[in-house]
């Protein structure tokens, strides 16, 4: 006797999809197209090619154990009050900034065994975070490592960067205290930064890529921090009070370090922003085939067939 066949026996509304899952799959289909050889695509490839997520944390982890600490010696020698500044460039409020000032309260320094050890130890692991920065350009723009070769151009950039901080932070205090300061802080943050870091890829890169190539990672470096100092405005006050109010002074650290993750975060995006917009007319590198194919992959799996 011939069994009677249950799929003959479904109804047919039950064989077919949805209407709404069918305008999904052609939403997807439409998507996939677009992303496909797009800029977007390069971007998210390449960025993954460098491991965004565990570099801009490495970024930030430098910056807080190095590189902070180094800025508060060089300011302890000149007598300077580091508070003010991280205040400033994170755009705290009076209240967020006391906070700030009290954790970082800082005495004239004088130069002795332990705090020339400790300037050793920082300025080290500043020219480490320069080394990283150079490696991300270099995997960017393509070009291969130069190992220890040109080590002296991390030390140099160090001291550039101590005094484009120092050129940022005397113009923009006493531009915030003009009527639309905030406006005008953060467009003295673009034409700063924006030179700074076109000048930071040549350097670094060695002259090995030209300025012409370099200026679409700079302006996109640029912009991102203009738009990094606008977030700052309305985040970081109410999260180092919530911070300092839970955990104590202490607390104002986690959102420093939030801060230096997201400026590690500007300088890759932006570096590599700019290097798939200057290389948009190329092929899609092979670096980026593996992640690709995965992507077509999982939207292939939900095509209907």
């Amino acid at each position: 006797m011939v069994q009677p066949d249950h799929h003959d026996s479904q109804p047919a509304a039950e064989r077919e999809p949805a209407p709404w899952r069918i305008a999904g799959y052609k939403t997807l289909a439409m998507a996939r197209k677009r992303f496909e050889g797009s800029v977007a695509q390069r971007v998210v490839m390449e960025l993954r090619a460098l491991d965004f997520s565990s570099q801009i944390m490495l970024f930030g982890a430098g910056m807080l154990l190095s590189l902070l600490p180094l800025l508060i010696l060089l300011s302890a020698f000149a007598s300077h009050r580091i508070d003010e500044d991280i205040a400033l460039y994170l755009g705290l409020d009076r209240r967020a900034s006391l906070i700030v000032t009290h954790l970082l309260t800082t005495s004239p320094a004088s130069l002795n065994v332990a705090t020339a050890t400790s300037l050793v130890f920082v300025t080290a692991g500043t020219i480490a975070i320069a080394g990283s920065l150079q490696q991300v350009y270099e995997k960017a723009f393509h070009q291969d490592h130069r190992g220890l070769r040109g080590m002296y151009r991390l030390l140099i950039w160090v001291v550039a960067l101590c005094v484009a901080m120092v050129a940022e932070g005397a113009i923009t205090r006493p531009a915030r205290n003009l009527p639309a300061g905030v406006a005008l802080a953060i467009l003295v943050t673009f034409t700063i930064l924006t030179p700074f870091f076109w000048w930071t890829m040549h350097f670094l890169l060695a002259g090995r890529v030209s300025w012409r190539r370099l200026l679409p990672a700079a302006l996109a470096t640029g912009v991102l921090f203009a738009g990094l100092g606008i977030f700052s405005k309305f985040y970081f006050s109410s999260t180092i009070i919530h911070d300092s109010e839970t955990y104590g002074s202490i607390g104002a650290i986690f959102g420093i370090m939030t801060w230096f993750v997201a400026i590690g975060a500007v300088v890759v995006l932006g570096s590599v922003a700019g290097a798939v917009w200057d290389g948009r007319g190329t092929p899609q590198l092979s670096t980026s085939g593996l992640s690709r194919t995965r992507f077509l992959g999982y939207a292939a799996c939900a095509t209907p067939r």
